[in-house]
């Protein structure tokens, strides 16, 4: 994917600078187009928007540190049934997701190449959260999966609603509320998990 961006990247440059007459400088400094802060803007013929991008960008991220907190919890020993049948779903789940929204990202030749260092908002977990999960064993480990993937479901769920209040491209938008959906009656299975706990 990376050489795709490279390529689309290349060729941007090299119509910026036909359309300039090569003239002045090939720095780039000033290029339009070499602007970060709209890297993230659809071209004006896909049917997204940038607050589809921003939630199908910040999403999959999201996802695949759920599954991450699913993985680790799966290669414990000692935990509760119900939470390791939970983590399975989790994956199950996003995996698929994961896969649309990146294909959805191509389609709409979005860079999200500035987006790699998403911060902690959104529920997402730090390392030292992440470390503590890695660390825990049995019961522990059980609690404090379902702990933070309650968090985590919960920035979510807010990232999802920002799509159905915002977002323009009808699939991204029906993604967002199924995630709303199945994230919300999570929440409440796990909620409901931890009490037994």
């Amino acid at each position: 994917m990376k050489t795709r961006f490279a390529a689309t990247a290349a060729l941007t440059l090299a119509a910026v600078l036909g359309l300039a007459g090569c003239a002045g400088t090939t720095s780039g400094g000033d290029m339009p187009g070499m602007n970060h802060e709209s890297s993230t803007s659809a071209p004006a013929s896909a049917d997204a928007n940038d607050a589809d991008i921003m939630f199908a960008s910040m999403m999959k991220e999201h996802h695949a540190q759920a599954i991450d907190m699913s993985d680790i919890l799966l290669s414990k020993e000692g935990v509760d049934e119900r939470v390791v049948a939970l983590a399975e779903e989790i994956k199950a789940a996003q995996e698929p997701e994961i896969q649309k929204m990146d294909q959805w990202l191509e389609e709409w030749g979005a860079d999200t190449s500035d987006m790699e260092g998403m911060d902690h908002g959104g529920g997402m977990m730090s390392e030292d959260d992440m470390q503590a999960l890695e660390d825990a064993t049995g019961a522990d480990a059980s609690r404090l999966f379902l702990e933070q993937m309650i968090q985590h479901h919960e920035g979510a769920v807010e990232m999802a609603q920002e799509e159905v209040d915002n977002g323009q491209n009808s699939d991204a938008v029906a993604l967002a509320e199924t995630i709303i959906e199945a994230q919300t009656t999570e929440i409440a299975t796990m909620k409901d998990l931890l009490a037994t706990l």
